[in-house]
């Protein structure tokens, strides 16, 4: 299943870029890393079937292995490709909201859109580590 982040606005040359950079090296699955302008444009022609996130303050506040086995349920189901969607700074709208198959949150604070997407790239990362076993993420009690 395609990893496909799709952000408006230039990450240019940033230590976000360099972190986005990093993990997107360090997946194993099929990755894809598209960037809008702030205004208009339009996104690449998904692949499908298709799923679609949106980052929005709204969302769900999930943890890495709930955040995983949803990944893993939509790759199982046969989905071609996960679409991550990082709106410009006013958000989404409610209709794409409307449309979305998940509202991720990363919190209840607001964070920069260049780290939100380092972040993301992170948590994909750690994703496909949690469903290939990988000991990168360590989950449970480790007193």
């Amino acid at each position: 299943m395609l990893l496909h982040i799709i952000a408006r606005g230039k990450i240019g040359r940033s230590p976000e870029a360099e972190l986005v950079a990093r993990y997107e090296k360090r997946i194993a699955w099929p990755f894809k890393h598209s960037e809008l302008p702030e205004t208009g444009g339009k996104s690449p022609d998904p692949l499908t079937p298709t799923r679609t996130v949106l980052l929005d303050e709204r969302g769900k506040h999930l943890t890495s292995d709930d955040f995983a086995a949803i990944l893993g349920r939509w790759r199982d189901e046969g989905v071609r490709e996960a679409r991550f969607v990082l709106g410009a700074a006013d958000g989404h709208s409610h209709q794409e909201r409307q449309r979305a198959d998940l509202l991720l949150a990363f919190g209840a604070m607001t964070w920069p859109h260049l780290l939100a997407r380092a972040m993301l790239a992170e948590q994909l990362y750690r994703a496909t580590t949690i469903l290939a076993g990988h000991p990168y993420h360590r989950s449970g009690d480790t007193r």
